[in-house]
């Protein structure tokens, strides 16, 4: 008997305890009760002793702002400057007090006002930020190239507006067998502004891009933006399929400027012109193709109009800058080219986005 008690796996006191915790204070209640806490904590010391500054009641409300959710800040917002409010009696009434029981009331509004604000996505500040940095990175991460043979070399680079982490640009790529399939898209706006609207495009571009075969891939895309119903619901793209294996390509766009390869053979970049409409505007639009061979040196470039165009210069001549550059930055050297591209060319002031494709 002794030793089957013996063999009784012992309860695990962390664990036991961590029960009883989770019975007199939720998980999800736990850092409301710490801030309520401090700032009793607090209230009490700065009624006790005169050297405890009002000020002191500014920790609790920042770190509420950025822990709690939008059902318990407001709530919080309106307990502290209560505590406030309890607590100047103590004190002895200057100009220096009164200042800064206006700041303190002050920012508290502003909390208050942001609190509202935040309702509407359901979540506290810290995690709002998160969901935001994770779906950025998710659109990053799209335009990621899949691994390619040895043969083939490709980059893509996108730089915002304004250096926001946002950007209306966006490039989507997948391997389906022996294809490459890459779509680079510009979405009306720019920065943040078209940011948000490139997030949701991003994710079904690049379910319709790996789903369709190449031809109906633009149409698609077209009828997606269409049901939308965005006040801005236009975009442009232009869409490469390329055979990785023969290196036989298919170009389409929708609206974009077109893309540029570069011939080993003579050195010269061509222009390759495609035309077709701009995404979300026609219903049952249809999108021809440009097709080709790339040989073993030749080179492509897929890019946005924030890589040409400025206030000042119109796109055709922005392309031929363009293409001298890559004559420059490129010569004998492409890896890395779509990075040193971005960099020397393009308005700051608007989304870039540019796809290198070498046939090595």
């Amino acid at each position: 008997m002794s030793a089957a008690r013996a063999q009784r796996p012992r309860p695990d006191v962390r664990q036991r305890l961590e029960g009883l915790l989770n019975r007199v204070v939720p998980r999800g209640s736990r850092v409301l009760v710490l801030l309520v806490l401090s700032t009793l904590l607090i209230g009490t010391a700065i009624w006790l002793f005169d050297e405890v500054p009002l000020n002191l009641l500014l920790v609790p409300l920042v770190v509420s702002s950025l822990m709690l959710g939008p059902r318990h800040l407001p709530w919080f917002v309106v307990f502290v400057l209560a505590v406030l409010a309890g607590v100047v009696p103590s004190q002895d009434i200057n100009v220096r007090i009164s200042l800064t029981v206006i700041t303190i009331f002050g920012l508290g509004f502003l909390v208050l006002m942001s609190s509202f604000r935040r309702s509407r996505l359901g979540v506290a500040g810290i995690q709002g930020e998160t969901m935001f940095v994770d779906l950025r990175d998710r659109i990053l991460r799209q335009g990621g190239i899949p691994a390619l043979p040895d043969e083939w070399y490709a980059a893509a680079e996108l730089r915002s507006a304004g250096g926001t982490p946002f950007a209306g640009d966006f490039v989507v790529a997948s391997r389906v067998g022996d294809r490459l399939e890459v779509a680079v898209v510009d979405v009306s706006g720019k920065g943040q502004g078209a940011g948000t609207r490139a997030l949701l495009l991003s994710g079904a571009i690049g379910g319709l891009l790996s789903a369709l075969p190449p031809a109906e891939f633009l149409t698609a895309a077209n009828t997606f933006l269409l049901r939308q119903d965005w006040d801005e619901g236009f975009a442009t793209a232009i869409h490469l399929s390329l055979d990785l294996a023969t290196g036989h390509y298919d170009i389409r766009s929708a609206g974009h400027p077109p893309a540029a390869l570069r011939h080993a053979g003579s050195g010269r970049w061509e222009v390759l012109d495609s035309e077709g409409p701009v995404l979300g505007l026609i219903d049952g639009a249809t999108f021809e193709a440009v097709s080709g061979v790339m040989r073993h040196g030749d080179a492509m470039l897929l890019y946005t109009d924030g890589m040409v165009e400025t206030r000042t210069r119109d796109i055709g001549l922005g392309i031929d800058r363009m293409l001298g550059q890559a004559e420059r930055l490129l010569r004998g050297e492409f890896e890395g080219g779509a990075r040193r591209l971005v960099e020397s060319l393009g308005s700051r002031n608007d989304d870039r986005a540019l796809l290198l494709v070498h046939r090595r």
